[in-house]
């Protein structure tokens, strides 16, 4: 026996000190890792928000050179993976590799067009991203305060890349349409408080006293933050101000399409491949536009037939004019607005088996972005950092902001739609890149535009009103297959765009006129909603016939929800592949 043990004493310092061959599970595992930590350290504020703190006073680097370099970083990790047999994965790697592949094939092709140069936009611009910071990033002790505080400072060499790279595409042709810019300027000044203590720059130290910092740490933080604001992140934006007025602005283009930029057929195509993950071409796409416009008109003249009005032009022309149907203040939007949310939770046991932890906030966008943004809209939060979601509601032009339209609004934005597949991907048993960093927009979105169409099963539209403006919402999608190709790949005028949604929808003119700006300066994205919502009901449909009395809404919805966001093909193999199990239950 003593023999026995000192001869596997022996081989165990063998294998010690001769260390296995790597195969290529271990090859990707590594390379996987070395990503995620190249992304953090690339992103220094992502990495904030996903609870990594060893960057938390870097600003991160906006220049061409750095965005080619990580498009370099980018290319290597791609040609590590070549080197990597999929096949000889396990399954969960493979979808892995898969996911990963695509998102790095898509920053490599991305970074290649002029239009990377463009960084701001009606639809929301990286200065807003920034001035929101102290309001989404986490603050538990003294140095997450002074931490914030070292990066602001920063802003005058971050604001300044920004209006050079901006001002540099603008002179080659790389500019916004003259018809979409309203408010960009207003949303760079109005981060600008002649008061620090007034600045959203300031919100983390307006609050009370964190119980971890001292009085006079307290006090010097207050005043250092007034300082930073007043001589360091003000004259920053003002800069930025003054390069877009007298150098961007002035070179708008007349033209909509992104297709009359340099580049911008193949730039467009790459991003209608990006947003749907599809191989669909724009003429595919809109014809099926305006079959799903056709077969919601027909669902709606119905609700209108049903609820006695003549025509569904009539319905929709009492429901966009009726005082009865509008909020008199913003805080009554706002109150309705939680009132909702707080509903559909109560109602979320009943379709799914599991709910995230993470909790979601109500608020109101902030009054300097509001003017021209979107109906409303969700930012995620982060377990790790310890920040909750927010459901984001636009107070402004009350009499553009029907309450008929906020159960599918709230269903979208909030539960059952992002913060219930967010936070439920942030907490999933998988890579921490995955969690945080894969992020397909026709999942996202086909998801959230889906539940909407759940509210139908919570009981949400229990009004004539509140039914038709759930179709209105449908059809607003739908309609986003005709408007943006159209603008794009067919020469669509915006008063074209217009007309066609009004036609069409129930949407208010405010409202049109901030999503068809959003379709001209946001090419492609606005194609993933209903392409996605469409993929998963035929999926849900399928599941229902071959399983009949065994389909479970419950286990489906946590299978669709399951891996995370996906490409619309994986999501249909992960979906063929639950119903064969769910078939083999007892």
């Amino acid at each position: 026996m003593r023999k026995l043990s000192l001869l596997l004493a022996a081989a165990a310092a063998l294998s010690i000190a001769t260390p296995a061959i790597a195969g290529p599970a271990e090859d990707f595992h590594a390379l996987m890792n070395d990503y995620w930590a190249t992304y953090l350290k690339d992103n220094p504020i992502g990495a904030t928000f996903t609870g990594v703190t060893t960057y938390d006073r870097e600003m991160g680097k906006f220049t061409l050179a750095e965005f080619d370099r990580q498009a370099g970083e980018a290319a290597a990790f791609l040609a590590r993976m070549d080197k990597i047999a999929p096949a000889q994965l396990s399954a969960a790697d493979q979808a892995n590799y898969a996911i990963l592949h695509r998102l790095l094939s898509d920053a490599v092709e991305q970074n290649k067009f002029g239009e990377r140069q463009i960084l701001y936009s009606s639809n929301g611009s990286f200065h807003q991203f920034l001035a929101s910071l102290g309001e989404q990033q986490p603050f538990h002790n003294y140095a997450d305060y002074d931490n914030y505080l070292a990066r602001i400072a920063q802003l005058p060499e971050a604001m300044g890349n920004i209006a050079s790279i901006s001002a540099k595409g603008a002179r080659e042709g790389y500019v916004q349409p003259c018809v979409t810019l309203g408010n960009v300027e207003n949303s760079i000044t109005g981060a600008i408080a002649a008061d620090p203590a007034k600045s959203r720059f300031y919100t983390p130290f307006a609050g009370a006293k964190p119980g971890t910092v001292t009085d006079a740490q307290w006090a010097d933080l207050q005043a250092r933050a007034r300082d930073v604001i007043a001589t360091k992140v003000n004259p920053a934006y003002q800069n930025w101000a003054t390069v877009y007025h007298n150098e961007v602005a002035p070179k708008c283009r007349n033209s909509i399409a992104v297709s009359a930029m340099p580049q911008g057929k193949k730039y467009y195509a790459f991003l209608v491949r990006q947003q749907t993950t599809t191989n669909l071409t724009p003429e595919q796409i809109h014809q099926l536009g305006m079959s799903e416009v056709a077969r919601i008109r027909a669902e709606m003249d119905k609700v209108a037939h049903d609820a006695g009005y003549p025509s569904r032009e009539a319905m929709i022309a009492r429901m966009r004019t009726d005082p009865k149907y509008f909020a008199k203040t913003p805080d009554e939007l706002m109150a309705a607005a939680a009132l909702m949310a707080k509903t559909i939770d109560g109602k979320m046991p009943t379709l799914f088996g599991r709910l995230p932890r993470l909790p979601y906030g109500v608020r109101a966008i902030p009054l300097a972005e509001a003017e021209g943004n979107t109906t409303a809209y969700y930012v995620n939060g982060s377990p790790d950092a310890g920040t909750a979601g927010t459901y984001f509601v636009n107070t402004t032009h009350l009499d553009q902001r029907p309450l008929w339209e906020l159960p599918a609004l709230t269903a979208h934005e909030a539960v059952p739609g992002h913060h219930n597949q967010i936070s439920l991907q942030q907490e999933l048993d998988m890579p921490t890149w995955r969690r945080y960093n894969a992020f397909f927009t026709a999942y996202v979105e086909g998801w959230g535009l889906y539940s909407e169409h759940l509210g139908i099963e919570l009981g949400l539209y229990d009004t004539p009103e509140k039914n038709m403006g759930r179709l209105s919402y449908e059809m607003w999608r739908a309609c986003r297959l005709v408007v943006d190709t159209g603008i794009h790949a067919k020469g669509w005028t915006k008063e074209q765009a217009v007309a066609f949604m009004k036609e069409n929808t129930a949407l208010t003119d405010a409202n049109i006129d901030a999503e068809v700006n959003r379709y001209i300066s946001t090419p492609g994205q606005a194609l993933a909603y209903k392409l996605g919502e469409l993929k998963i009901r035929e999926l849900r449909a399928k599941a229902e016939k071959e399983l009949g009395p065994k389909f479970d809404v419950r286990r489906f919805h946590d299978a669709v929800l399951g891996q995370g966001s996906v490409p619309l093909d994986a999501l249909e193999a992960q979906i063929d592949a639950w119903i064969a199990s769910e078939k083999a239950r007892s």
